[in-house]
């Protein structure tokens, strides 16, 4: 009984970073666009230094409500870059020239839960991997405003699509100071998929899906335990 307790508690332990409080951040809307030779990406800059301390993870929800973009394999928020700077620029061409801190891993660093598709439904949404529930870094090149503002096939090109209420984010790989700290996403097309209020900052990672199933377990071993000593 002992040794239960001691799995649950460490089981729990790792797990109390991950779910510490997150922050909301408020977007500003730059005037102009960016993007790649069809450029229509409209840059929003947040300015970090309200949250206070450090931040480990930031994450985007989607939350257009199927309203703007396009159905099938571009549904939801067009997500071209996400960058951290300390330079505060005031415009889009500014921001797609941001080369932005060192500090995201676009291959194994990404938690993502894939949105739904407005019909007609394509096999999996833009710009991820082949099961659709990994983001394709080599097509979304999210470190760069370079979408190509377009849904032809081929053509598009530079972002990831991330369905109606999906859900992408990002773990650091380190803690950053928000001091002077700028976060720019761009929203390709600037079709009225508004990321202001969907996007929060926290100071510690996300989970795994399979790191949310190991809670899952030890909840289900408390209640075990719990049942036995009644």
């Amino acid at each position: 009984m002992r040794i239960a307790h001691l799995v649950v508690a460490a089981a729990l332990t790792a797990l109390a970073t991950p779910f510490a409080a997150a922050a909301p951040v408020t977007f500003t809307k730059l005037t102009g666009l960016t993007g790649g030779t069809l450029a229509a990406t409209a840059v929003y800059r947040a300015d970090l230094s309200s949250v206070g301390g450090s931040i480990l993870s930031i994450t985007i929800n989607d939350n257009s409500g199927g309203v703007g973009g396009s159905p099938g394999q571009f549904s939801g928020f067009d997500l071209d870059a996400i960058i951290l700077s300390t330079t505060n620029c005031a415009d889009a061409a500014c921001a797609g020239g941001l080369a932005g801190m060192s500090v995201f891993d676009f291959i194994s660093g990404i938690v993502f839960s894939p949105g739904t598709q407005r019909a007609p439904a394509d096999p999996k949404l833009f710009g991820t991997g082949p099961a659709g529930n990994t983001v394709d870094n080599s097509v979304a090149t999210l470190g760069l405003f370079d979408g190509e503002s377009t849904t032809a096939i081929p053509g598009a090109f530079g972002f990831v699509s991330i369905g109606d209420d999906g859900v992408i984010a990002f773990n650091l790989t380190a803690l950053v100071d928000t001091a002077g700290l700028f976060l720019y996403i761009g929203e390709v097309g600037d079709n009225g998929e508004v990321a202001a209020s969907a996007v929060t900052v926290g100071p510690g990672r996300v989970p795994e899906p399979a790191t949310l199933a190991l809670l899952a377990v030890a909840l289900v071993a408390i209640a075990l335990i719990r049942r036995r000593r009644k």
